[in-house]
């Protein structure tokens, strides 16, 4: 029998990414025991109605033909607008690319960005597809540590020491996911230096950016000499509710980058459904405030995990300050996160995910989703805290 190429074969390099958790919290959902999954970053609301009726509307009015491949117009021009105050930048509508959601755009990213053998370097903790996706284009994937004691800043020399003649990218993602911390001025302009002195491309995960409470938003696009060399992920996942949609876009650095993701795009999905993007164009066309109103949502829910978690003496919560989750670092009960996060849901039925899913960095720790309503969410984090205090390491 013929064998599958290598190249599909080692997307995923073993193991099951901390997922094990998830699954093993759904098999349990579906033998009927009540189960309070945190460990997946899925709103637990739908997608408002004004957007559901703006699909609707497109179906009933017959928008189930091709889209366009690069998105439709007005979109573009809606989502290059809104860029100017988000990302700090000029965006012609010329430069966007509408994907099915952000993880089609980051792997446009990375096509576009690294040849067969080509290196990018990951700053931790990453989102669990960085790597994949990196591997999927035929790169090699080079992870920089940071450290829960420094807030997850990446150090900007161990960026540089991990730079050789195969680098072609770094990924960067703020706010972060899975620690909620947003990169300060001087990291990104750090590796923003760092991208000019060795003429590298910046691949910037901005997905979470609706999602800040304490500190504003930067793009580290917005920076001298960025604009031209830096790659945008973002969708409207997390901003508005949309997980399912797979609604979201790239933007390039320059028209013609733009035009070349289209080709990629022309042998993939051949473009989003009509009815989608018009529902992503009127949810676009409300303002600001919708998307407001999610981020004061979880800053809310933020506080309450955060309080009820620090009832227990044994964790230490790292409070973030964006997106929407929080970290609990457990290194002082043990080092095995993924045991822990099992005996958990055993004893508990909450679900959470496993540090380690996210690179060494968070190994010994903990992400906890949002994804309750705020009574709920108070309980699960209180059997957590209650959990840890109880905990005797087997």
């Amino acid at each position: 029998m013929a064998a599958l190429s290598s190249q599909i074969t080692s997307i995923v390099d073993g193991g099951d990414d901390g997922w094990g958790v998830l699954y093993k919290a759904r098999e349990m959902e579906a033998q009927g025991k009540d189960v309070i999954v945190l460990a997946i970053g899925d709103h637990d609301f739908p997608t408002a109605k004004p957007i559901v009726n703006a699909c609707t509307s497109a179906l009933n009015a017959g928008r189930h033909g091709y889209g366009s491949i690069t998105g439709i117009a007005p979109l573009r021009e809606l989502i290059a607008t809104r860029a100017s105050a988000v990302h700090g930048i000029d965006v012609n509508p010329d430069e966007v690319i509408i994907s099915m959601g952000g993880q089609a755009a980051l792997f446009a990213a990375c096509y576009s960005t690294m040849d067969a053998g080509a290196e990018a370097i990951i700053i931790e903790p990453y989102y669990a597809t960085y790597a994949q996706t990196i591997r999927a284009v035929g790169g090699k994937a080079v992870i920089v540590e940071t450290s829960a004691d420094d807030n997850f800043q990446p150090e900007i020399e161990a960026l540089r020491a991990a730079i050789t003649p195969q680098t072609r990218a770094i990924i960067a993602n703020s706010p972060n996911n899975p620690s909620g911390v947003t990169y300060t001025r001087e990291t990104l302009e750090g590796i923003a230096t760092l991208c000019r002195e060795h003429d590298l491309w910046l691949i910037s995960d901005e997905v979470y950016h609706s999602q800040t409470y304490e500190t504003d938003h930067i793009s580290p696009a917005s920076l001298p000499g960025m604009r031209e060399r830096t790659f945008i992920v973002d969708s409207m996942s997390k901003s508005h509710a949309m997980t399912g949609w797979r609604a979201g876009w790239l933007i390039c650095p320059t028209p013609e980058a733009a035009f070349r993701v289209a080709d990629l795009f022309l042998t993939s999905a051949y473009g989003i459904a009509p009815f989608i993007q018009l529902a992503m164009r009127a949810a676009l066309a409300a303002g600001k405030e919708p998307e407001h109103e999610i981020a004061q949502r979880y800053r809310l829910r933020r506080d309450i995990a955060v309080k009820a978690l620090s009832a227990s003496a044994k964790l230490r919560v790292v409070r973030p300050d964006a997106a929407m989750y929080v970290l609990i670092d457990i290194r002082g009960l043990t080092d095995d996160c993924a045991g822990f996060a099992e005996a958990l849901l055993e004893a508990t039925n909450v679900a959470v995910m496993p540090g380690s899913s996210f690179g060494v960095s968070t190994a010994g720790h903990l992400r906890v989703s949002l994804t309750a309503p705020n009574d709920v969410l108070k309980d699960a984090c209180g059997r957590i805290a209650h959990f840890a205090d109880e905990w005797n390491q087997p």
